[in-house]
């Protein structure tokens, strides 16, 4: 039987909270962190994956999955030399 959204979050929510707390770390870190070269990719990433998490979109799951993703290519073998 599914959980009611009650149940989801008397359950999930210290760990949830956790890892909410560890990535605003991470970006206090990097705006105390010295200029330096940075890849703009990453970052991008990062941050497009945030705001994933806070649309009013479904399948966050999926869809952050999918951002950090490489699109399948069917010569991977090749690619990889396997």
């Amino acid at each position: 039987m599914p959980r009611t959204v009650g149940q989801v979050l008397d359950q999930e929510f210290l760990q949830v909270r956790a890892k909410i707390l560890e990535l605003a770390a991470f970006f206090d870190r990097l705006e105390l962190a010295e200029p330096g070269a940075v890849d703009q990719r990453q970052l991008a990433l990062l941050q497009q994956g945030c705001a994933i998490l806070n649309d009013d979109e479904g399948e966050k799951a999926k869809r952050v999955q999918m951002l950090f993703s490489r699109e399948y290519n069917p010569q991977w073998r090749q690619e990889f030399s396997l």
